[in-house]
């Protein structure tokens, strides 16, 4: 995939957001956060991924931006131009931190592309335009495998939750790939859709019908 093309896309969409909409809107799927406040997150989130890149550790701790429109949306643009910058210029095997088991900048470019895309969901949600969200199935379906080969064995990792007590079986409508599957204990659960409903549903942005499935999603397999 061309990840800077999709981020470059994806950054600018959500400015316009920024841009136009309402920023003292409540985000649905972020309780106490207005859109502002996704604003200043992902303005933040670009400038950490960044010094990821080019310092190499995670501790990267960029300054408050101001929630006003005067502020917030020309310090994100600066922070997402930086950041793609920095990921553009950098050979997407280089050394990198990140908290993937790949350690290499190329991790970044992929990872900012879903950051920034889901929270441009999020964004819309905020402003009552949710069906204005697109996504390429392919591309959503690469974000339902990096939940699975990323972010589940992480939050195990760290404790912060125990192993499904079941398995996760993904399965894509729209897209030509195998299952996705987390977790490997009984009872196995299907959960089968058009990518951009399964992506939305393992991020919690959307209800999931079979109760088996939903009370595994409704761990903690993502932050």
């Amino acid at each position: 995939m061309d990840w800077i093309r999709l981020l470059d896309d994806a950054t600018s969409d959500f400015a316009r957001v920024l841009d136009e909409g309402d920023l003292s809107a409540d985000v649905p799927a972020c309780p106490g956060w207005t859109l502002a406040d996704l604003g200043e997150h992902l303005r933040w989130t670009h400038l950490w991924a960044a010094h990821a890149v080019t310092d190499g550790n995670p501790h990267g701790d960029p300054a408050p931006g101001g929630l006003d429109r005067e502020t917030l949306v020309p310090g994100y643009r600066k922070a997402a131009a930086h950041l793609l910058e920095v990921l553009a210029t950098s050979a997407p095997d280089a050394p990198a931190w990140t908290f993937g088991p790949e350690q290499a900048a190329g991790f970044w470019r992929r990872r900012q592309v879903h950051e920034t895309t889901m929270h441009l969901y999020d964004a819309l949600s905020s402003q009552g335009r949710s069906d204005a969200w697109s996504i390429a199935p392919e591309l959503a379906w690469d974000g339902v495998e990096e939940v699975a080969s990323v972010f589940y064995p992480r939050q195990v990792r760290l404790g912060r939750t125990e192993p499904l007590p079941g398995t996760l079986r993904l399965v894509a409508t729209d897209v030509e790939a195998d299952p996705v599957v987390v977790g490997n204990a009984g009872p196995v659960a299907t959960l089968e859709g058009q990518a951009a409903q399964v992506l939305l549903q393992v991020w919690k942005r959307a209800p999931v019908d079979d109760p088996t499935a939903a009370a595994l999603v409704a761990t903690r397999i993502t932050p």
